[in-house]
């Protein structure tokens, strides 16, 4: 079996888009974290999945409100990634965010380009994390521009670069 620094630099050479999961606490305050392990997995019907630490309070709440938001962060938002990952309290007090008008999921709307509201489907505890299934119930895009991603990989943060 691969030790966890073995695993952890096979997965640091595999870049990947960084997204702010968010929902509502079981007091209606908003939470989210910081989430690079995030894929589709089928088109027709749209669903979505994300890794999340099963200790993490987040998950929690995620799991109970039943949904959660996708915030895709742009080129920009490395200080949100990083906010997100910290476990500040006081997180949503820092950045711009909106509750979306159907679903009340908290929108990152000045640092994603793109929000996805997500239904849970089903979650599943693998090893320390849970792989939680979303139903994809709304994509809103925050600008008309093509998005300009942030990236992680290599242990650090990039934007997609320009065509």
């Amino acid at each position: 079996m691969a030790t966890s620094g073995e695993f952890r630099a096979l997965m640091s050479g595999f870049p990947s888009g960084v997204a702010v999961l968010t929902s509502v606490g079981p007091d209606g305050t908003p939470v989210g974290l910081t989430c690079s392990s995030l894929c589709s997995v089928s088109v027709d019907p749209p669903v979505l999945l994300a890794c999340v630490r099963s200790a993490s309070p987040t998950l929690d709440a995620i799991l109970r409100f039943g949904g959660f938001a996708v915030n895709l962060l742009h080129e920009n938002a490395r200080a949100t990634s990083e906010l997100f990952s910290s476990g500040a309290p006081d997180r949503f007090d820092r950045v711009a965010w909106r509750p979306a008008p159907a679903s009340g999921l908290p929108h990152l709307v000045d640092q994603a380009h793109t929000v996805a509201d997500c239904e849970i489907r089903r979650s599943e505890t693998v090893g320390d994390h849970t792989v939680v299934f979303g139903g994809v119930r709304r994509v809103r895009a925050l600008t008309s521009a093509p998005p300009r991603p942030l990236v992680y990989g290599l242990r650090r943060y990039t934007g997609w670069p320009p065509r």
